[in-house]
């Protein structure tokens, strides 16, 4: 047994304050605890723990029942500093409130802040996700963009935090590895980036939309895929500052699909040729 799993240490109160972030704090309160700067936030199953730690996140404790403990010894002798606790799967999960059938979790401190010039430094294709406030649809459409060659994400304003628990966990992880900055002055930053190459496509069904396999969409050396909100769609005020609006064709009078389906869909058609 290695030294970090032989170190664990033993849970039995499910009030121990030293494992309060993985029961009473909301995501939006563990954004403002422990570091003051950043926040943490919880990684959720052992791929995702592993993931986060190979894309240089930095770990505050790890937390697994005891049948994970050998399991995950490499990465307690990785981190010898870094607090494991432990307990029987009963206490695990009276302090969580579910079963942890996924392995481990992680508090993990929140990165840096990237700037929105680093996330377009270099790139040919992002997606803009125009107040898309749905964790699970935040997630989805990371793990399709890192897969079909996104090159990053930028969010507005009121779209979901990316690091949040379940869009951490629906996009396997790849939240750490894709490029993503929040944007404070949304369409501002649109039409910077029409004037700089960028041509901005909205995916959204209008008067002047032009299907999404035009030849000519594919070909933009630079493009921004913008996407909206499940329902309301791409905001009238994002429509306004974009360079073309894009629609998926479809068929037997079906009109929409989930943001998170389109979203793979458009990635995979509008991939650089």
């Amino acid at each position: 047994m290695s030294d970090g799993v032989s170190a664990a240490i033993e849970l039995s109160d499910p009030s121990d304050p030293r494992v309060a972030a993985y029961s009473t704090l909301s995501d939006a309160a563990l954004r403002r605890t422990t570091d003051a700067e950043h926040g943490i936030f919880l990684a959720e199953s052992s791929v995702v723990v592993r993931r986060a730690l190979a894309a240089g996140m930095r770990p505050a404790s790890f937390f697994l029942a005891h049948r994970y403990l050998d399991s995950m010894a490499d990465v307690f002798a990785a981190h010898p500093d870094v607090p494991v606790y432990t307990g029987t799967d009963e206490t695990m999960q009276s302090i969580t409130g579910f079963h942890l059938h996924r392995g481990a979790l992680a508090a993990m401190y929140r990165p840096q802040a990237r700037s929105v010039a680093s996330v377009l430094d270099g790139a040919r294709r992002v997606a803009l996700l125009d107040d898309v406030a749905d964790h699970t649809n935040v997630g989805a459409i990371f793990r399709s963009a890192t897969g079909m060659g996104v090159d990053g994400i930028l969010l507005s304003p009121r779209s979901a935090d990316p690091l949040y628990r379940r869009a951490i966990r629906v996009s396997m992880g790849t939240v750490f590895s894709l490029p993503w900055a929040r944007v404070e002055h949304w369409e501002d930053t649109l039409a910077g980036m029409s004037d700089t190459g960028w041509t901005v496509a909205a995916l959204e069904l209008t008067e002047q939309s032009v299907d999404l396999d035009d030849p000519t969409l594919a070909a933009r050396d630079r493009l921004g895929l913008v996407l909206g909100a499940e329902g309301t769609g791409v905001r009238p005020e994002t429509l306004d500052a974009c360079d073309v609006h894009v629609k998926i064709p479809m068929y037997r009078d079906v009109d929409s699909l989930n943001v998170s389906v389109a979203a793979a869909v458009a990635f995979w058609q509008l991939r650089p040729v």
